[in-house]
């Protein structure tokens, strides 16, 4: 009879749970069988579609209040179980804010409850509108309890882009006791990993702190590498009007941390200071580069290797081999220094002013514009003080490549900033309709208006790509539209079914990777869905691979998924698909050493294809960064395969190209930086995100390859006190020490002795010896009287030469006595 009943359920579906809620009485919803779990299961099933419908389409429609009835039993069944996370992920599914809070109010731990909810939303929740309400009814009890939990508060109103209410939780904080200071350096710290420049300038312009406009070119910073705990914050960090007040100094250190002063110095030491790059890695990729391909990916390499370190070891020692790089090569030499001194910023001027502009006829433009590029690397998305100058060259420069590497420096400090500005500035050089200075400009308008979802932008943005007849300027905006998209979910969707129903195959890709930006990290089905249908219909290759690639993006933060998802597209009969999929792997499973990953991708650096064995190479990379032996036991096999690929002199450069990035990212930061797109608080990193999206078009313009240092983040652990200042703390861990262990380094090849080869000994002479031994001495008839006729001869021989060379000198000196005639 069950076995009937539940048969109907499945089988009759609406018509079956339309009598059962006849039934009404009659049937008891909390009995245990299958027949009633399978009619709830679809009454809820039901009943999410309608309040759907009705909250976030807003149709106009009526809900059974049978329906509701069932619901309102699970809930409270879910609440005498004590099952309050189910009873929540129901209530988000229902749209049921109420039921939300009571979910969370009647746990038996609230804060851990809050937390789960907060994680919710964060990762599942794919609608904008109904994210935003669901944090404002977090914020709310977080707010209600008896100790309000103000970082979490803070959390959420970063994501819902209010500034103001966090500079008035920061100003009611600071006007307290002494002993929340420390809540208070905590939350700034947060606001400035997780939210963006705009929203930072805009907090500190609530608080009265003024920034530094322009850069002065302080002394060399200095590190103790003996070992100095402290950590000193800027002895002026902000100026104000009384500095002697207890709070006014509280505010100088919440500026020092809002400004990145403070951020920026710890995160340099510990980089400076736990440097272990393997040269021996970079002296082996420099060996075997004997071609030009291969000496620019050996530098770019040696960026990676040392972002944010300042070793510039390396290129000091060979002067002579980097001088060969030339015109482009040159421009990316340049520029690589800005990754070497990634957030190094109070000596940037003073470190590029050999190679910076000086006067219209000076050095190099490839040089100078490199430097340009160099500086916006240096202070990418926090460049206030850096602006000035790099808006004063923009304007002064005459020169393509000068402005080329200007626009893509001023886009990189000013990116999120939303200058409108910066912005006209940029437009200008893009409207001079000049290929190579369109594309930085057209890239750089999309830095600065990421997030923005700026109409104008958009609009100015789009309306050029039709005209334009430059394809390079075309690929700068389509980076640029993706980049103004970013994290907008669903209100993108109009900007995104426009770029792909486009006939120019650019903009068709360019709403391929603004479905990646838009839903970056959410694991939406329906954009997944999409973005699977144009990889294996659209006609153009660029626009389906750029679709595989996308998925990578919005998996991220669900890695685990994107191995079944791209598996069959890495079997695909279309290269650039395949390509696709490596790279999709490689961003969604960055860091995370996962095997299944792995699985994919180890096939595919046998590809018959050129492109995809680099494809698969940099993914591998990626996956195994800040891996070692304990955690993942096939990493000395591929750091060995990237070894041979490099050295084999008949590998394609193409390859090549590709295992020599793959040994500079699996060396990322001196060893000490992984690639995440996530902040600790799940918040989407903005700079890697940006890092990655500009990497994947290294395809079509190589100096692009230098934004993934943007992706790379420290893994360290700093505490502070007060003032500021890291107390000497001892940690316990209970994992064995190679667990955390860096990889052992390169050990050069011991050169072998050369055994001494012993003298060949004939065979008549070994007899003569033998009887010599035997007999005492040699026999009459043994002794070699010809050896004395054989010194004769030679001396007669010798004579008759002399008497030869005698009558040369004489038939000569006739010679020359006849010319003198």
């Amino acid at each position: 009879k069950q076995w009937y009943q539940r048969r109907v359920a499945i089988t009759a579906g609406d018509e079956a749970l339309h009598y059962a809620l006849g039934a009404a009485t009659l049937l008891n919803f909390n009995q245990s069988s299958e027949y009633i779990d399978t009619i709830v299961a679809r009454a809820i099933d039901q009943y999410i579609k309608q309040r759907i419908q009705l909250c976030d389409d807003s149709l106009d429609i009526t809900i059974d209040t049978r329906l509701e009835l069932i619901v309102e039993k699970m809930f409270q069944r879910c609440f005498d179980d004590g099952r309050y996370k189910q009873a929540v992920g129901i209530a988000l599914e229902t749209r049921r804010y109420d039921m939300l809070e009571s979910s969370i109010m009647k746990s038996e731990d609230i804060p851990a409850m809050l937390s789960y909810a907060l994680g919710i939303a964060m990762t599942l929740l794919q609608k904008r509108t109904v994210r935003n309400t669901v944090l404002q009814v977090l914020v709310r009890l977080y707010t209600n309890l008896s100790q309000p939990d103000y970082t979490h508060m803070c959390q959420c109103y970063i994501y819902l882009n209010e500034p103001q209410t966090v500079v008035k939780i920061l100003n009611k904080l600071i006007s307290s006791s002494e002993a929340e200071l420390l809540m208070v350096f905590q939350i700034c710290f947060d606001v400035y990993e997780s939210a963006t420049q705009h929203f930072i300038d805009e907090v500190m312009e609530g608080l009265g702190i003024k920034q530094k406009k322009s850069e002065e070119a302080p002394t060399e910073m200095e590190v103790d590498n003996a070992g100095t705990e402290a950590v000193k914050p800027p002895e002026e960090p902000v100026k104000t009007v009384a500095q002697d007040s207890a709070i006014d100094k509280k505010r100088a250190k919440v500026g020092s941390i809002l400004s990145g002063e403070v951020p920026i110095s710890l995160k340099s030491q510990f980089l400076i200071r736990k440097n272990t790059s393997d040269m021996l890695v970079l002296k082996n990729c420099k060996d075997a580069s004997r071609n030009a391909v291969c000496h620019t990916a050996t530098v770019i390499a040696n960026s990676y290797m040392h972002a944010g370190t300042t070793c510039d070891t390396f290129l000091r020692d060979n002067l002579d081999w980097l001088a060969k790089a030339t015109n482009w090569a040159k421009f990316t030499a340049t520029a690589s220094i800005g990754v070497i001194h990634h957030g190094h910023e109070t000596n940037a001027l003073k470190l590029m002013a050999s190679y910076l502009p000086k006067d219209p006829a000076g050095g190099s433009p490839y040089q100078e514009g490199g430097a340009l590029y160099a500086l916006g690397m240096i202070h990418a998305n926090h460049g206030a003080a850096i602006i000035p100058y790099l808006t004063e060259q923009l304007q002064s420069a005459t020169n393509e490549t000068v402005k080329h590497g200007g626009c893509l420096g001023l886009g990189l400090a000013a990116m999120t900033s939303k200058s409108s500005e910066i912005y006209e500035q940029l437009k200008n050089n893009l409207y001079q309709d000049d290929a190579i200075i369109g594309e930085a400009a057209g890239l750089s308008m999309g830095l600065v208006m990421m997030g923005s979802l700026d109409e104008d932008s958009l609009s100015d943005m789009m309306q050029y790509a039709h005209e334009t007849q430059h394809e390079k300027i075309l690929r700068g905006l389509s980076l640029g539209i993706a980049l103004v998209c970013y994290g907008q979910l669903e209100a993108a969707d109009a900007t995104i079914t426009a770029l792909a129903d486009d006939k120019d195959p650019v903009l068709r890709m360019s709403g391929m990777y603004s479905v990646g930006m838009a839903y970056a990290g959410t694991g939406n089905n329906k954009a997944i869905r999409r973005l699977l249908h144009v990889a294996v219909s659209d006609v153009n290759d660029d626009v389906r691979r750029s679709a595989v690639i996308s998925i990578g993006f919005i998996l991220f933060n669900s890695p685990e998924q994107c191995p079944n998802v791209v598996s069959l597209l890495s079997e695909s009969y279309n290269s650039h698909v395949r390509y696709g999929a490596a790279l999709a792997l490689g961003i969604s499973c960055a860091g995370t050493g996962m095997k299944e990953a792995l699985n994919i991708l180890e096939p595919m650096i046998n590809d018959p294809v050129n492109y995809v064995r680099q494809g698969a190479l940099l993914a591998t990379a990626m996956v195994l960064v800040q891996q070692n032996d304990h955690l993942c036991p096939k990493l000395k096999h591929f750091k060995d395969l990237f070894t041979k690929t490099i050295s084999d002199k008949h590998e394609d450069i193409m390859v090549k190209f590709g295992a020599v990035l793959a040994q500079g990212i699996i060396n990322a930061g001196g060893r000490n930086c992984t690639i995440s797109m996530r902040t600790q608080y799940g918040h989407t990193n903005v700079p890697s995100v940006v890092g990655l999206l500009v990497f994947t078009h290294t395809w079509f313009w190589f100096p692009f390859a230098h934004f993934l240092c943007l992706a790379f983040q420290p893994t360290y652990l700093i505490g502070l006190n007060k003032d500021l200042k890291m107390p000497k703390l001892k940690f316990r861990s209970c994992s064995k020490p190679s667990t955390y262990a860096y990889p052992p380094l390169l050990e050069a090849p011991k050169e072998k002795e050369k055994e001494k080869v012993s003298t060949a000994i004939l065979s008549t002479t070994a007899k003569k010896q033998a009887k010599a031994k035997a007999g005492g001495g040699a026999s009459p008839m043994e002794v070699d009287t010809p050896a004395v006729e054989e010194k004769k001869d030679s001396k007669v021989a010798e004579k008759e030469e002399e008497k030869k060379k005698e009558e040369k000198k004489k038939d000569e000196e006739k010679k020359d006595e006849k010319k003198k005639d």
